[in-house]
């Protein structure tokens, strides 16, 4: 079998998608209570979300690291989804895709969302920092 390059792998229905960000504790507690986003959220703020959990618990250091402490899932529509996408720009300039810097340039500042591709993480790669277990004495 096969696998393509670029694939989405997604926890999705045939309405929604479920993706996953990381939040400082200001906002995604209170999100997570209430089943909306605080007022401290904005929704013009460039934020990056991942169809991955695995993907999006390494990229946040296990929640570790700083405003990035609190993981939602978010569960979206597939038609929105699928419009971010249809509208994005790649995060990075490809010369197969774009006809010049300057060109690719432009479309990310016309682009309401970006594509950033990420590499397949080896299970080893993304596996939360432990100490490892011994005896005790």
């Amino acid at each position: 079998m096969t696998v393509p390059k670029y694939q989405i792998r997604a926890r999705y229905t045939e309405s929604t998608v479920t993706v996953y960000q990381a939040y400082a504790p200001e906002i995604g507690v209170p999100a997570a209570r209430e089943g909306r986003f605080p007022p401290a959220w904005k929704r013009d703020r460039m934020t990056w979300i991942k169809p991955s959990f695995l993907w999006m618990m390494y990229r946040c250091g296990w929640a570790t690291k700083a405003r990035q402490e609190t993981v939602l899932a978010v569960e979206i529509t597939r038609d929105g989804f699928e419009w971010a996408l249809a509208h994005a720009c790649l995060s990075h300039y490809e010369p197969t895709l774009h006809t010049s810097r300057d060109a690719w340039k432009r479309e990310l500042r016309r682009a309401p969302a970006r594509v950033q591709w990420d590499p397949e993480p080896a299970p080893a790669a993304v596996a939360p920092p432990v100490a490892p277990a011994g005896p005790g004495r």
